[in-house]
């Protein structure tokens, strides 16, 4: 009797360490754009004013794309509404990535190949926008 008590602790030990493991994230777990790719600066959309949004931009450095997705703030956050990004290289004449439509969560992905370029971004949650040219320049 005394060794079943001993193996079912044991067992129970086991399992719980095993699930413990299992649900812990994992140090490289992909972020909204991917895998390798670090959040490099956030932005309130628009600059000023009543906020609508938030802009985020992230970096991997390993292929030197940048990634921008834009989500609604406070009563825009989680309803459909006008969500757009767009990602370019600074002063090209047309956006590498764009995604403009009516989401509830956010709107991107989208990417650009600018290792030491800078980059334009232009956001927009409901009549909220802003444009950002000549930034992340490394």
């Amino acid at each position: 009797m005394r060794t079943r008590s001993k193996i079912a602790t044991l067992a129970s030990a086991a399992l719980v360490s095993t699930w413990l493991v299992a649900s812990a994230t994992p140090a490289s777990a992909a972020g909204p754009c991917g895998g390798g790719y670090s959040r490099v600066q956030v932005y309130a959309i628009p600059a000023s004013g009543a906020r609508t949004g938030t802009l985020e931009v992230y970096y991997n450095s390993s292929s030197g794309k940048n990634c921008a997705l834009t989500y609604g703030y406070g009563s825009y956050a989680n309803r459909v509404n006008r969500k757009a990004v767009a990602i370019g290289l600074n002063g090209a004449t047309a956006w590498a990535g764009a995604d403009n439509g009516m989401y509830a969560q956010y709107a991107g992905p989208v990417y650009v190949s600018a290792p030491g370029k800078c980059i334009d971004l232009r956001a927009q949650v409901g009549t909220g926008v802003r444009q950002l040219n000549r930034v992340h320049c490394d």
